[in-house]
C-alpha cells in the first residue's frame, strides 16, 4: 500500500512539473520581466527618492523591496498553477479517472501542490537572480525562517488555488480570486512600504491582511527585520495550511463540483 501510494504521489507530481516546464516560455519567463519592472520603476525611480530621505527604516529601498517581489511572484505562481491545473484536468473530465482510482484525497492533494511548489521554489530563484542585476548585496539573516516561510506560503496559496478550481465552472472563474482578493492583498501586504509610515488606523487595518504576516516573516528570513511578530506570522501560516488542506480533502472526497 505504501508503494502504491508514493508511485500515485510521485506521478501526479512528475505531471504538474512537466506540464509548467513544457510550457516554460509562458509560466518562468514572465515572472521575471514582471519582476524587472517592478524594481526599474520602484527600486530606480522610487528607490532614490527614498533612500535620499534615509531609506525604508533604515535599509535601502531596493534591498528592502527583494524579498516582497519574491514572495509576491510566490503567491501568484503558487495559486494559478493548481487553479488552471486542476480546473484543465476537470473541464477535459480525465480528474474522474484520478478520483475513481485507489489513490486517496490526501495524496491527489499533495501531488498538485508538490508540483506548485516546484515552480514557486524555481520562479523564486529567477527572481532572486533578476534581482542581482539591481541589487549589489542580498543578506540571508535567517535561512531556516526563509525556506519555512516560502513553502508554507506556497503551500497555503496551492490549497487555495484547488479549491478555486474544485468550484469554478469556467476558465473566467479561476481568474477572479487573483484578480479581486489576492491583487489588493499582495499591494498592500507591505511588498513596497513599511506600514509603520501609515497612520495607526492604517496600521491596525493592515494587520487584518494575511499576506502582510507572509512577506514580513519572509523578509525577516532576509533582513532580520519585520513589522509583525514572527511567531504570530508562522502560526498563522500553519493554521491557515491546515485548515485549506482539510476543506481541499473534505471537497475530493465529496467530489463537489467535479462529480455530476
Amino acid at each position: 500500500m505504501a508503494s502504491l501510494t508514493y508511485t500515485a504521489l510521485k506521478t501526479i507530481w512528475i505531471k504538474e512539473c512537466t506540464r509548467f516546464l513544457r510550457i516554460w516560455v509562458q509560466t518562468l519567463v514572465p515572472p521575471a520581466i514582471t519582476m524587472t519592472l517592478y524594481f526599474v520603476i520602484f527600486g530606480n525611480i522610487i528607490g532614490t527618492r527614498i533612500d535620499a530621505s534615509g531609506g525604508m527604516n533604515g535599509i535601502p529601498y531596493m534591498e528592502f523591496i527583494v524579498p516582497g517581489l519574491i514572495m509576491m511572484s510566490v503567491i501568484t505562481n503558487s495559486y494559478s498553477n493548481v487553479a488552471s491545473s486542476f480546473f484543465s484536468a476537470k473541464f477535459q473530465r480525465n480528474i474522474e479517472e484520478m478520483l475513481v482510482a485507489p489513490v486517496s484525497s490526501a495524496v491527489i492533494i499533495a501531488g498538485y501542490v508538490g508540483g506548485s511548489l516546484a515552480r514557486a521554489l524555481i520562479v523564486a530563484c529567477i527572481v532572486t537572480v533578476v534581482s542581482f542585476i539591481f541589487v549589489d548585496n542580498i543578506q540571508i539573516y535567517h535561512a531556516g525562517i526563509l525556506v519555512l516561510t516560502v513553502v508554507l506560503t506556497s503551500t497555503l496559496f496551492s490549497l487555495g488555488g484547488l479549491i478555486n478550481a474544485v468550484h469554478a465552472k469556467t476558465f473566467d472563474d479561476i481568474s477572479i480570486v487573483p484578480t479581486f482578493v489576492l491583487t489588493p492583498l499582495t499591494y498592500l501586504g507591505g511588498v513596497f512600504f513599511s506600514i509603520s509610515m501609515l497612520p495607526e488606523i492604517w496600521q491596525n487595518i493592515a494587520q487584518i491582511n494575511p499576506v502582510l504576516y507572509m512577506v514580513n516573516a519572509f523578509r525577516y528570513g532576509f533582513l532580520g527585520v519585520t513589522d509583525v511578530n514572527i511567531g504570530l506570522a508562522l502560526g498563522l501560516l500553519i493554521g491557515f495550511n491546515l485548515i485549506l488542506f482539510a476543506l481541499a480533502y473534505t471537497l475530493l472526497q465529496r467530489g463537489a463540483g467535479i462529480r455530476s
